[in-house]
């Protein structure tokens, strides 16, 4: 059996002192740089989860662009109030003649018409139209102006309402103008189609300005069924047969688009002058009238 050498005693005391030492260097060691890496890795940790927590939140509403912004009110000039405030006077209908019209309704004038009237018929060999005789005659007449009617949402587009009759309505030779009306007799017209009952009929476009006035028939209404403008003629018994005699009373025909009246027409008095024709073309006629305020 092989004996092992004995370490001479000076060696051993080297070495039973070195011992510790490492030990206590490692340990160090172990403290110093372990220790240093652990912390380093617990703040980098913590780093890293400080850093990770606003994705892990509930992301923040962005701040409006001014494309998905809601529009801003803009502050109102006294431009802007002006136009708010005057908008509805803009929406009424435009009247011609403006606001002095309004000085003439509920004026009255009554005075002469001298009336001629052309009576045409259909009797000639080849049918064609002719002249059958004239007539100039005179009437008492009225005139009355008032302000502009209304009939459900809407409003007469003139500066005044109008309503003119010479002789009586069922006078031979009388005529009668009416600028508008109130439908309130049918709901239906002539062939049937329903129509408001409360219906504004406009008949004449009239113009007036500076004590004139301009006023055309524009529009008869037959197919209402409300002609109201009309000449009273008497008609023949028998068509072409004028020896047989003529109708009692007159007959109402319905005056055509394009009559006038026009003329001076202001708070001192009305001097006026019409002319036109019926819608059969039988009758054309023309009349001056001249009033003063009643």
């Amino acid at each position: 059996m092989t004996q092992g050498r004995s370490m001479p005693g000076s060696a051993r005391r080297r070495l039973t002192a070195a011992v510790p030492g490492a030990l206590l260097c490692a340990a160090l060691a172990g403290c110093g740089h372990g220790g240093a890496a652990a912390s380093a890795a617990s703040t980098a940790s913590a780093g890293t989860l400080t850093s990770a927590a606003p994705s892990s939140a509930a992301p923040s509403t962005p701040e409006p662009t001014p494309s998905s912004a809601a529009p801003a009110t803009p502050t109102p000039t006294p431009a802007t109030e002006e136009a708010a405030t005057t908008a509805p006077a803009s929406q009424e209908p435009a009247q011609a003649g403006g606001s002095a019209a309004s000085a003439l309704w509920g004026k009255a004038y009554s005075g002469t018409a001298s009336i001629s009237v052309d009576v045409y018929d259909y009797c000639s060999t080849d049918g064609s139209r002719r002249l059958a005789g004239s007539r100039t005659y005179s009437m008492n007449s009225t005139l009355h102006l008032d302000r502009p009617r209304t009939g459900g949402d809407q409003s007469e587009n003139n500066p005044f309402s109008m309503l003119f009759a010479a002789g009586a309505p069922s006078q031979a030779g009388a005529v009668s103008f009416w600028s508008s009306s109130v439908s309130t007799v049918s709901s239906q017209d002539l062939a049937g189609n329903y129509r408001d009952p409360n219906l504004l009929l406009t008949y004449w476009n009239i113009g007036w300005s500076g004590g004139r006035m301009d006023a055309t028939l524009t529009d008869p209404h037959a197919r209402e069924a409300v002609v109201l403008n009309l000449l009273n003629w008497p008609g023949l018994l028998v068509a072409c047969r004028s020896d047989l005699g003529q109708m009692p009373g007159g007959f109402p025909h319905a005056l055509a688009a394009g009559t006038t009246f026009t003329g001076r027409l202001d708070g001192s008095g009305a001097s006026l002058t019409a002319r036109g024709g019926t819608t059969d073309g039988v009758v054309q006629f023309r009349f001056t009238f001249s009033g003063t305020p009643s």
